[in-house]
C-alpha cells in the first residue's frame, strides 16, 4: 500500500482521491520510520506538499539507500524545473503537481509496477490478520450503530490504523446515513462474484469517509437474502488481510449472516441499555453465544445511556447478567447532533465524555491480539492471548 507524508488534514483529504483506498497517512519522518519499521509490503511513499523541500529531498535520499524498491513520489503545489532537477540528484523517482489526481495515481502505478518486478506481488499477504470486532445488540434503538461508527473511527487513531466498518444490518443499515455519505457501490454488488471475490475487487466497492472505509448495506432490503452466509464470510477474511480493524454493524437478531459474521470475530461488543426490556435480550443473547462458544472470553459490555434514572442502575445490570460493564456512556444530546451533522462524536467533540470513553475502548481493543499475529502499526505491539473455539468452519490459525 501507499504511504503519505503530509501533517495537513485538509491536504490528506484531497490526495486521498487519488490514493488506494487504504493508503496510511503519516505526519512526519519519524511516523515514516517507525511504520516502514513494522510494514516491508509498502511500495511507495508520497511526500506532500506541506513537507518543505529541504526535509522531503532528505527523506527521499533515506529512503533510496534504506529501502531500494520503494518508490518515492514528491508532491508539490508547484512542480517546477528546479524542484525537477533538485529531486532526481537525491533519487526521488517521481515528481507530481499535487493538484494533477491522474499524475499522482500514474506515478504510484509504476511504483507498484516496479515494486512487483523486484519483490512479487504485492497480493501475497505475509500471514497477517487483523481484528475483526462485531457490535451487536438483540434490541434496537440503542445506539448500536453510533457505537460502531465512532469505535472504527477512534480505532483509526487519526489515520496510524487501517479501520474498516461492514453495515451487515443488510435489511436496514444505517452507516452510510449516519456518516451522511452517498455510497457507489454496496455488499449486495459482490454477490455474483462470491467464489472468486479478492481484495481488487472488493476494494472497488468501499466508500471512504476521513480515515475509515465503509462497505455499506444493499439500498433495497429484498437483497438481504440474496448475501449469503459464505459470503459474509469470505468478505471479513479479505477485508482482516487489509486492514488492522474491522468492525461489523449487525442487524439485531442471530441470523445466519451475523452468525457467520461472529464465527469471523475476535471481539464482541454487547450494547445495552438501562431498560428492563433490552437487559432481557441482552442476557438471551448471552445465553445463545454461551451455547454457540462464540467469542467466549472476548465480550464486552457497553452500557450506553447510562446514567438515566429509570430505577436500574449499572451495578443491578452486571448482576443480572452476571457479566461486568467495559464501557459507560452516559447520556448527551451532543451525539445525537453529531450524527445528524454526519460526523461522527469523536471527531466533532474529542474532549466529550463519550468519545473518551470510546477512545478509552478503541485503545483497549488494540492491546490485545486473539491470533497472537502483530497488527501492523507503527506505535502498538499486540500481546498474545489463547485461540478461540469457532462454530462454523475450522479454526483461523
Amino acid at each position: 500500500m501507499p504511504v503519505l507524508v503530509e501533517p495537513d488534514a485538509g491536504w490528506a483529504t484531497a490526495l486521498a482521491v487519488a490514493l488506494p483506498l487504504g493508503t496510511q497517512v503519516v505526519e512526519d519522518s519519524d511516523q515514516l520510520a517507525k511504520w516502514l519499521v513494522d510494514n516491508d509490503r509498502e511500495y511507495v511513499v508520497l511526500i506532500g506538499p506541506s513537507t518543505d523541500l529541504a526535509t522531503a529531498l532528505a527523506v527521499g535520499a533515506a529512503l533510496r539507500s534504506t529501502h531500494p524498491a520503494l518508490g518515492v513520489v514528491l508532491l508539490r503545489e508547484q512542480a517546477t524545473a528546479d524542484v525537477f532537477q533538485a529531486a532526481m540528484q537525491v533519487g526521488v523517482t517521481a515528481v507530481a503537481s499535487a493538484h494533477d489526481q491522474d499524475s499522482i495515481a500514474a506515478a504510484v502505478d509504476r511504483s507498484r509496477q516496479t515494486w512487483e518486478a523486484i519483490r512479487g506481488p504485492i497480493g501475497e499477504q505475509d500471514g497477517r490478520e487483523g481484528k475483526v470486532i462485531t457490535v451487536f445488540s438483540p434490541k434496537g434503538g440503542v445506539g448500536k450503530t453510533t457505537v460502531a461508527v465512532n469505535l472504527a473511527v477512534a480505532l483509526s487513531s487519526g489515520g496510524a490504523y487501517r479501520s474498516c466498518i461492514v453495515d451487515l444490518d443488510l435489511a436496514f443499515g444505517d452507516v452510510a446515513i449516519t456518516l451522511q455519505v452517498i455510497p457507489d457501490h454496496t455488499i449486495s454488488e459482490a454477490i455474483e462474484a462470491e467464489e472468486h471475490l479478492d481484495f481488487s475487487l472488493l476494494e472497488t466497492l468501499l466508500t471512504v469517509h476521513e480515515n475509515c472505509s465503509i462497505l455499506a448495506a444493499p439500498t433495497h432490503p429484498e437483497a438481504k437474502d440474496r448475501v449469503s452466509p459464505a459470503l459474509v464470510r469470505r468478505v471479513l477474511r479479505i477485508l482482516r488481510e487489509q486492514f488492522d480493524y474491522v468492525v461489523v454493524d449487525t442487524s439485531p437478531a442471530f441470523d445466519d449472516q451475523v452468525l457467520h459474521a461472529f464465527d469471523e470475530t475476535d471481539d464482541c461488543i454487547l450494547v445495552a441499555t438501562l431498560d428492563v426490556p433490552t437487559v432481557k435480550n441482552v442476557k438471551v443473547a448471552i445465553e445463545t453465544l454461551d451455547a454457540l462458544n462464540l467469542v467466549e472470553g472476548r465480550r464486552h459490555l457497553l452500557l450506553n445511556r447510562a446514567d438515566d434514572e429509570v430505577g436500574l442502575s449499572p451495578q443491578v445490570v452486571e448482576g443480572l447478567l452476571k457479566m461486568k460493564v467495559t464501557t459507560a456512556l452516559p447520556s448527551a444530546l451532543a451525539v445525537a447532533n453529531a450524527t445528524n451533522h454526519g460526523r461522527p462524536i469523536v471527531l466533532s467533540r474529542p474532549d466529550h465524555p463519550v468519545s473518551k470513553a470510546l477512545v478509552r475502548l478503541a485503545q483497549d481493543l488494540r492491546t490485545t491480539n486473539t491470533d497472537g499475529s502483530p497488527i501492523r502499526s507503527a506505535h502498538a505491539r499486540p500481546v498474545e492471548p489463547a485461540p478461540k473455539r469457532r462454530v462454523f468452519g475450522r479454526r483461523r490459525k
